[in-house]
């Protein structure tokens, strides 16, 4: 039987008989953090050990090239060429992961081994890199298998990239797309990563908001001194970077500056998000209407605005506070932005503003080796209608369509510098702990995300949109 269903039924039987977890199991052993150096090895390992195997099985040519910026985190390149007059898919997805943070889990959970834990909620399994990104390109290569295997072929040519940097910010992929835009030029991107914004049912995004992180740092003198004997008499760092850091951005988490923020939402982007609204989930943090944009609905200040975070904030000893006014105050902050704002203007527009605000000495640096750019396709590229369709016909579920996620990915490279149409179908859930300890996936998001991929993946192979 060489059917849409036949091909669906096949990989749901995969998910049932424990083949994806074994599979995700072994992902998750490999120590893919990439911000540490003493994983390169691991980094790899993961991309020459577990993917190529598995694309070679699968009928790809398998090349993994050295990153110009980052030896440590090679790409790879699978392609399958089924004929050079077909269309082609683009599939991406990244194995590196944040630290592990050993230690800090639940239950004393290792990061780097599997966990499967049922709970009154439902069932989950644990582990670093399940939700980012590990389970989410895993789920979109095995359900390009499951078509290869029930029809005998795509129908079309692929073309799928991992990277092992996302959690630096990409560094070298710009640069290694431009380089090769030939050989990585496709007609359509179909990726996932991030959350759905709700488990109630599937979504698609167009986009991403860019992510720009800033290091604050401002120091005064060598070494603390005794409180007693100087306080009142030195300066203090950390209080003077304070009141800089709020005359950028207020006591409600509103961004002050007219020049961090867009000017308005755009008409289309308002329209898409007035039938979305962002709740809490069960395993989600309570939501603070009063925080943010004021007269914005909680889905236009994750999707359609900037926000500006503290992520860090360190001065003097915090294992250890003495009775000493401290030497230096250094803030680590990030700003998400939309489209609709130029990224470029916003480090001098800052060290500006410092200065004209009378605090000096403050140093404004970039904090990671890159920066990840926002970008958005238009919602009326007939790819949005086409694949909303394929996947209510698969889970019988009406599909939301949000014009880009709240986090940051590198869409911008595919959709503007190689230039292909954007569709990201998210396979997570927004209380998954990615980034923290606790990192976890539910299984039945993952089996439906399979289901749904499949048949996308099946229906593409009756032609393109």
């Amino acid at each position: 039987m060489t059917t849409r269903e036949a091909a669906i039924a096949a990989a749901s039987r995969y998910f049932d008989d424990g083949g994806f977890r074994d599979d995700l199991a072994k992902r998750v052993s490999v120590r893919t953090s990439s911000r540490e150096e003493q994983h390169q090895g691991e980094l790899l390992r993961y991309l020459d050990v577990l993917n190529r195997t598995r694309f070679e099985a699968m009928g790809f040519v398998v090349e993994i090239h050295p990153n110009g910026l980052l030896e440590r985190a090679p790409f790879l390149i699978a392609r399958r060429i089924e004929d050079p007059v077909l269309p082609t898919l683009f599939c991406y997805g990244h194995g590196d992961t944040v630290p592990g943070e050993e230690g800090q889990w639940n239950e004393e959970r290792d990061p780097w081994t599997l966990a499967v834990a049922r709970t009154s909620s439902g069932e989950r399994w644990y582990g670093r890199g399940t939700a980012d990104n590990k389970a989410q390109h895993a789920i979109n290569m095995e359900a390009l298998r499951h078509v290869i295997e029930t029809r005998g072929k795509l129908g079309y040519n692929v073309t799928f990239l991992i990277e092992m940097a996302e959690e630096m910010g990409s560094p070298g992929l710009a640069e290694f797309c431009r380089e090769n835009r030939d050989m990585l030029s496709a007609d359509l991107l179909i990726a996932s990563d991030g959350p759905r914004f709700s488990t109630d049912g599937p979504d698609i995004k167009l986009g991403t908001r860019g992510g720009l992180n800033l290091r604050f740092r401002l120091e005064y003198r060598e070494g603390a001194h005794h409180s007693g004997n100087w306080g009142g008499l030195l300066a203090n760092p950390a209080i003077v970077l304070m009141h800089a850091l709020t005359t950028l951005v207020s006591r409600n988490g509103e961004i002050l500056h007219p020049g961090l923020k867009p000017d308005n939402i755009k008409n289309s982007v308002r329209d898409a998000l007035a039938s979305v609204t962002v709740v809490s989930g069960q395993d989600d943090p309570e939501i603070n209407p009063w925080w943010g944009e004021p007269g914005l609905s909680g889905a236009e200040k994750v999707f359609g605005w900037n926000t500006f975070e503290v992520l860090s904030f360190i001065t003097g000893d915090p294992e250890k506070p003495q009775n000493a006014v401290p030497a230096f105050a250094e803030a680590v902050c990030q700003i998400r932005f939309v489209v609709d704002t130029d990224p470029d203007t916003f480090l001098p527009l800052i060290r500006k503003h410092l200065e004209d605000e009378g605090f000096e000495g403050i140093s404004v640096e970039p904090a990671r080796m890159s920066m990840l750019r926002a970008s958005r396709l238009d919602p009326e590229h007939p790819a949005v209608a086409w694949a909303a369709a394929s996947i209510e016909q698969t889970t019988g579920k009406p599909v939301t369509v949000i014009p880009n996620a709240g986090g940051s990915l590198p869409n911008d490279i595919f959709l503007n510098i190689i230039g292909m149409p954007t569709i990201w179908v998210p396979h997570s859930y927004t209380g998954c702990s990615q980034h923290a300890p606790n990192e976890h996936v539910l299984p039945h998001l993952m089996k439906e995300g399979l289901e749904m991929m499949t048949g996308l993946f099946w229906d593409l192979g009756e032609g393109f949109p």
